[in-house]
């Protein structure tokens, strides 16, 4: 083939569309950096990575990820999403925890875990 010929194009690159999100636990002592395809619910990239966004008894006692319960809340710290949930529209415009369940990873993005406490129950 010369120069001249144009080229066969190659299926896109799985990397190109993967981006970091970075994860702090709840003391900001331990930092993850997991690789993420674009689209992906940020509940499930951490869930499938080990890392869980629920306190101890809300993972068994959650709604699966349907922006229901409120057990899945994440701080976002950089690479703020669009909240497309009317939870999460509040959560953002009042500075709750937004839902894991409910963000889509577009970009770069550092979310901290918060602290959970489960229904009147007291630390």
């Amino acid at each position: 083939m010369s120069d001249r010929e144009p080229r066969a194009r190659t299926k896109c690159d799985p990397a190109d569309s993967a981006v970091t999100v970075r994860v702090r636990d709840t003391d900001g002592d331990r930092v993850t950096d997991l690789e993420v395809e674009r689209g992906t619910v940020l509940r499930d990239a951490l869930l499938d990575a080990g890392i869980s966004p629920y306190a101890r008894l809300t993972k068994r006692v959650n709604c699966g990820g349907r922006g229901l319960c409120a057990t899945c809340g994440v701080r976002v710290r950089s690479g703020e999403p669009t909240p497309d949930h009317w939870h999460d529209d509040l959560a953002a415009r009042f500075g709750y925890p937004r839902l894991s369940c409910q963000l889509r990873v577009d970009g770069p993005l550092t979310v901290e875990l918060v602290e959970k406490m489960v229904w009147g129950g007291r630390e």
